[in-house]
């Protein structure tokens, strides 16, 4: 619970909030990693020990009986050690035995061993350096490039394994050119936002009320109605830095991957206050907790929902973090999300109306040079039920189909033969009905 105490005239709100409870060793992001590292290494060693258990030591008299029986097939020779196969198989493998014993200085060993035709090699001592690489080294080393290569292979999960960092794009106030002028059609939307956008340049207005700033606002609508415009158009009116993350971004192969990312994404918002945070595809990891599998739901994504939910309500008002998100989905966010506290403000951008379209169009053709024919007010009544980004692309092909016909500027049949694209794909000249057909 926070406490908060506002005195009227200062501008710096006293604003005390609990720290977030210590995390567990096992809640880290790295204790799954660890956890992968220790399954290999016992492996390893349990493969390793599989290996010894099939040589069986024997004494060294044992093996000079076995010599003088002719029963070794081949030895090698060491200062320290001999090992090598009998010729007996072993009940269990059905394989031959290998053995292994400590030697004793005997120079007719080698005679012994050539007079009962057993094969041999004489080795010097072994370098325990080649032995490390060999048997450990190389071993692991080939277990570690196979897994990473079936993670690849799995998707792009495996780049989480090497790349556990955030993957914020951080615009600067500068990088961020998109003001309202850019966004057309969502006048309801921009009023709403406009006051965000004061609260963002002058946070202590309402602070001296004893209020603080919005910590949330969710953008709700269709895809293509300019939700992402919207939100770089805020960071753009009000001169702040710009973060932006797609909320798939935020899940990893590693379980508390993402709740780290969250994390280290509002320490970097923190540094650079007063900012935007701007999550998109918010229901990739906003989706309703305990819907996702039978056994309670996606650990990863229920993790890094949790951490959101718990920044959300650990940050400082005062600082001038807002956090902005989109999605064409509300329906399915947890209801957490939804309550005050988070995501106060929710803005409805809906598709746009006759009126609407035909701003838009104005906005994504003040760039191109037109004819006199062209009503853009007909194109608009054509286009019922387009988003923003279809009627952009529309311009867009009109441009394309004055070029391919060498036009000077772009007309009103240009427009035509775009919206036709669009809505029927491109023209089939050569699969036309022949009379015998028709």
């Amino acid at each position: 619970m926070k406490k908060s105490n506002f005195k009227v005239g200062n501008n710096k709100p006293e604003i005390e909030i609990n720290k977030p409870a210590e995390r567990k060793f096992w809640q880290r992001p790295d204790f799954t990693l660890w956890l992968y590292i220790i399954f290999l290494l016992v492996s390893f060693y349990l493969w390793q020990g599989y290996r010894e258990v099939r040589q069986t030591e024997i004494p060294y008299s044992q093996f000079l009986e076995h010599v003088e029986k002719g029963e070794v097939a081949e030895a090698v020779v060491t200062q320290k050690v001999i090992t090598g196969t009998l010729t007996i198989k072993d009940p269990a493998t059905q394989e031959p035995k290998r053995f292994v014993t400590v030697p004793l200085w005997n120079n007719d060993l080698a005679r012994d061993l050539e007079k009962h035709g057993v094969k041999f090699v004489v080795r010097q001592g072994d370098n325990w350096l080649t032995n490390f690489f060999l048997n450990w080294v190389l071993p692991f080393g080939l277990l570690f490039l196979l897994w990473g290569w079936m993670a690849q292979r799995m998707g792009g999960m495996g780049r989480s394994f090497l790349n556990i960092g955030n993957k914020v794009r951080i615009h600067s106030e500068e990088d961020v050119k998109v003001t309202f002028d850019d966004v057309a059609g969502a006048e309801e939307a921009k009023q709403e936002l406009a006051e965000t956008i004061a609260f963002l340049k002058d946070p202590a207005r309402i602070q001296r009320l004893g209020g603080h700033m919005p910590k949330g606002v969710l953008l709700m609508g269709p895809p293509g109605t300019g939700k992402t415009l919207l939100a770089r158009a805020v960071a753009g009116e009000a001169k702040v830095p710009f973060f932006s993350i797609s909320g798939s971004e935020f899940i990893e192969m590693f379980v508390g991957v993402g709740a780290a990312r969250v994390r280290d994404l509002f320490e970097q918002a923190r540094q650079k206050a007063p900012c935007i945070i701007f999550i998109d595809e918010l229901d990739a990891i906003g989706g309703a907790r305990g819907m996702g599998s039978p056994v309670g739901g996606h650990d990863e994504r229920e993790q890094t929902l949790n951490q959101l939910l718990t920044e959300m309500d650990g940050f400082d008002p005062s600082v001038g973090v807002v956090v902005m998100a989109a999605t064409n989905r509300p329906e399915i966010l947890d209801k957490a999300l939804l309550r005050a506290g988070r995501f106060d403000r929710q803005i409805v951008v809906d598709k746009p109306d006759l009126e609407a379209r035909e701003a838009i169009l104005k906005v994504h053709t003040r760039d191109m040079k037109l004819a006199d024919d062209v009503d853009l007010r007909v194109v608009a009544q054509r286009t019922p039920g387009f988003v923003g980004a279809d009627l952009a692309n529309i311009a867009n092909e009109a441009a394309i189909h004055a070029v391919r016909l060498n036009h000077d500027a772009v007309t009103m049949a240009d427009f035509e033969a775009a919206i036709d694209r669009v809505i029927a794909g491109p023209e089939k000249k050569h699969r036309g009905l022949g009379a015998e057909e028709k």
